[in-house]
Formats: structure tokens, C-alpha cells, sequence
């Protein structure tokens, strides 16, 4: 038995209580190295070894869909060298990345701007999105020069253009329809999101979708995330009641017994 299958086993989580759509915003990669003395390069690395392990342990837990805040439209503001480092880094990880998808059955997709990211990296994703379309025990989303204020903007510019060319009726816009024109729209509601490095904050990261995750804030840094930490958030989701707006079964039936005895007051 494997290091992981004996975490997993330790658990044993309920399979209906795990979230089938969870992201997650792996921060900290930076800090872990500077603690160390060493280069911010050197945490990069570490996050994408952070990325196969909670891939691999989302997947066996029965985790449909899992997406990575990778590379947001705001992280072009850093130093130039660092940028082009972090792309290296991300054609060398979707290189190794692509055999480890298909031998457990994940399919690797992306959401984000393409327009801007260096052409050897286009090429290695679409290489490896071709490559596991085939896969469906997860999809793994990898959230790419994306940024959530970018995603709405492109909404409403695909509505724009589709109302000017008479393809859009006139008529207020359903839920459904807009999901259809977000860049994101691949991703489903999420169920959880995760943060870690110790913020408290979405960071312009899937606003459609997180509408009503639950969300859990982590001091720890992405390259001290793993299996048992993945699976600790999994045991704390399963404690919460996720009514969306209504009210939960017991309280509904409070009310109710409430109501009851109101109207029976009522015709005495």
C-alpha cells in the first residue's frame, strides 16, 4: 500500500461529502524558499511537486473537477525574469504532467487568455489537452493569465457582439445563457475553495462560480500543502451546511411545527 492509499484509507471520508468541484489559489511559493534561503524559483518547483500530489489524491477521492490558480492576469506585474522563469517552468511541468494525467485517468484543461502566453506554451497545452480528452476520472483546470474582472469583460463583449449581429435575442440574459459566453465557463460551480499563504482573500479568481463555495483560508504555504492537508479541508467541508439561501431541513421543520401551531391558535 502506498504512502497516499494509506492516508486515503486513514481518512476514510464518505464519498457524498466530498466536494466534486473545489479550487484552489496556491499561494505562498515564494515565501517557502525565501525561508530557506533560497531563490523564489526554487518554491515554483516545489508547488508543482505540492500540484501532483493534490491532483493524484483529489482524483482517487472522487473530486470531478479541480481547478489551479496558476498564473493570474495581475501576475504579469512581477519582475520580468521571474515571469519568464515561471513559463519555463510551466512548459516543463505540462511536459511531465501529460503521462502522469492519462496513467490516472485526469484531463487537463485551461481557462484564461492565450493571446499573451509564449507560444511553446500554447503548443505543450494544447498538446496535452489533445492527448487526455479522452480521460474522465477528474478534470484538472489549469487557471492560465486568468483574472475574474477579464472573464465578466469578455461576457459582456460576446453579448455585445451577438446582440449587434441579431444572433442574441432581446430579453434579459439567464444564468444558463451567460455560463455559456464565460471564458470560464468549463468550470461548474465550485463547491470549495482553498487558499493558502495565509491571505484572506478570492484575488479576482472565478467570481461566477465561488458564488456559494465554502471557503477555507490556510496559513500554511502551497509547497506544505498535500494529501493529509487536502483531505483535513475535505473532513472540515463535510461538518458545514451549505443551505444556498434556504433554510436547512431541521430549521424548516421548526418553522413549520411554528406555523402550525400559529394557525391553530389562530382558529380557536
Amino acid at each position: 500500500m502506498t504512502e497516499l492509499e494509506t492516508c486515503i484509507r486513514e481518512f476514510s471520508l464518505d464519498p457524498g461529502t466530498v466536494p466534486k468541484s473545489v479550487a484552489i489559489i496556491m499561494d505562498g511559493n515564494g515565501r517557502w524558499a525565501k525561508q530557506r534561503g533560497l531563490v523564489r524559483i526554487f518554491g515554483h518547483e516545489q508547488g508543482a511537486e505540492a500540484v501532483d500530489i493534490v491532483a493524484e489524491t483529489a482524483s482517487r477521492v472522487g473530486v470531478t473537477f479541480l481547478t489551479l490558480y496558476a498564473f493570474s492576469t495581475e501576475n504579469w506585474q512581477r519582475p520580468k525574469r521571474e515571469v519568464s522563469t515561471l513559463w519555463k517552468l510551466l512548459v516543463r511541468d505540462l511536459e511531465r504532467r501529460g503521462p502522469k494525467c492519462l496513467k490516472n485517468g485526469i484531463r487537463l484543461r485551461s481557462i484564461g487568455r492565450r493571446d499573451r502566453m509564449p507560444e511553446v506554451a500554447v503548443r505543450e497545452l494544447d498538446k496535452v489537452e489533445r492527448a487526455t480528452a479522452h480521460c474522465d476520472r477528474m478534470t484538472l483546470c489549469l487557471a492560465l493569465d486568468y483574472g475574474g474582472t477579464w472573464d465578466i469583460l469578455q461576457v459582456a463583449e460576446r453579448a455585445r457582439e451577438l446582440f449587434c449581429s441579431a444572433k442574441l435575442p432581446a430579453g434579459p440574459l439567464s444564468p444558463e445563457l451567460l455560463s455559456t459566453l464565460l471564458g470560464s465557463g468549463i468550470v461548474p460551480p465550485v463547491d470549495l475553495l482553498i487558499r493558502t499563504g495565509g491571505e484572506s482573500r478570492t484575488s479576482n479568481f472565478l467570481p461566477w462560480q465561488l458564488n456559494y463555495a465554502e471557503l477555507m483560508f490556510l496559513p500554511m504555504l502551497w509547497p506544505e500543502f498535500g494529501a493529509k492537508e487536502l483531505l483535513e479541508c475535505f473532513v472540515e467541508y463535510s461538518r458545514r451546511k451549505r443551505s444556498f439561501g434556504r433554510i436547512a431541513d431541521e430549521e424548516d421543520s421548526e418553522v413549520e411545527t411554528a406555523n402550525a401551531t400559529l394557525r391553530e391558535r389562530a382558529h380557536r
